[in-house]
């Protein structure tokens, strides 16, 4: 009877906490945590980006090869005092006869001294600027004359110089082609579409000052990869678990019989 009695009880020897450790109660606390952890950091990263970025659609191809026509792009709002040489910023000017946003990059800031192209380089304080970003781009077929740019202004090009409506094509305007600081909303970080990823550092400007800081896209997006991750892992734990806790009592059952 006693050796009866003891082979019965021995598979329930868990005393009620699960089927082994895969099943036990911690496991399904830690799961129930990762779950609820990756659901904040998921949905806090999608709000964080609400917050901070606005998409846009380019129409043109004016900014090619940096953004396509037709490109889909995260700007990060940013007030107009924050931009500096090497943005690529999106701004709203009437008088460019259009209501609509603009995208285009920074080239010269309130103060700067502009021209382009001697030698196929655009001038900036003397200063010829590498444009790596325009990856070959004809730089040569836009002609600037000298603009010493107003304060609180700035001189735009597009990345496609030959046939952009940018700064160059407004000279004879009063503000000889700038725009006011206050028109900008935002600036490009990145193109979300087709999967470009985040722009090119404008390193050439970095000897006429610093460059604007990195906005936090890659920091919101690692969140939210975690969060689907821990989502994921988590809401994962219960069908592993009763798998493998089927394995074990499949092992264990044959050999309690004896």
């Amino acid at each position: 009877m006693g050796g009866e009695s003891t082979t019965r009880t021995a598979p329930r020897s868990s005393g009620g906490t699960g089927r082994g450790p895969v099943g036990s109660r911690t496991g399904q606390r830690l799961s129930g945590l990762a779950v609820a952890l990756g659901l904040v950091l998921f949905l806090g990263g999608f709000a964080w980006a609400a917050l901070v970025y606005r998409p846009y659609t380019v129409p043109t191809s004016s900014m090619s090869p940096t953004i396509g026509i037709g490109d889909r792009v995260l700007a990060q709002r940013v007030d107009g005092g924050d931009v500096r040489r090497g943005d690529v910023v999106v701004f709203t000017d009437k008088s460019w006869v259009t209501n609509a946003p603009v995208v285009k990059r920074v080239v010269a800031v309130g103060g700067d001294t502009v021209s382009c192209c001697t030698a196929g380089k655009l001038t900036v304080n003397g200063k010829q600027i590498d444009e790596s970003y325009l990856k070959g781009g004809e730089v040569e077929d836009k002609t600037i004359p000298t603009v010493k740019v107003p304060a609180g202004r700035l001189f735009l090009l597009g990345d496609e110089r030959r046939g952009s409506l940018d700064s160059s094509a407004h000279l004879t305007d009063a503000a000889s082609g700038t725009v006011a600081r206050s028109a900008v909303t935002a600036r490009v970080d990145a193109v979300a579409w087709p999967m470009k990823g985040m722009l090119e550092r404008p390193t050439g400007f970095e000897q006429l000052g610093a460059l604007s800081q990195t906005g936090p896209l890659r920091v919101i997006l690692l969140l939210i990869v975690a969060g689907a991750v821990l989502v994921l892992g988590g809401g994962a734990y219960g069908p592993v678990a009763k798998v493998l806790g089927g394995r074990s009592r499949a092992r264990t059952e044959p050999a309690s019989a004896h």
